[in-house]
């Protein structure tokens, strides 16, 4: 089993669909647990990494499993090593660069 590193690359908000969809509108901003540049380590056993957010976490579980035990090879990815991956908040959408650690 490998070790995949998590990082956050981005943090959107749709202040529009806020508005419109959620009680609060625009005023939630943009997800309050994740930061750019936050970096958390699965280190296997199917456990969340410590400060992860636990949506995220049930969005990029299977992602996370495939790389953990040897990626897998697409015609998508320069390396099959490495995800793009995103929680599904709808609103305010965090990006997630998922890599596996080679041992």
């Amino acid at each position: 089993m490998n070790n995949v590193k998590i990082t956050v690359l981005k943090r959107e908000f749709y202040p529009d669909l806020a508005d419109e969809f959620l009680s609060e509108g625009a005023s939630v901003g943009a997800c309050p647990i994740q930061s750019v540049g936050d970096v958390f380590l699965y280190v296997g056993d199917g456990e969340k990494p410590e400060g992860l957010c636990p949506w995220a976490w049930i969005d990029l579980y299977s992602a996370v499993k495939a790389l953990a035990s040897g990626g897998d090879k697409n015609d998508w990815y320069k390396d099959g090593g490495t995800r793009i991956s995103c929680c599904t908040d709808g609103v305010r959408p965090v990006v997630y660069k998922l890599e596996m650690v080679r041992e």
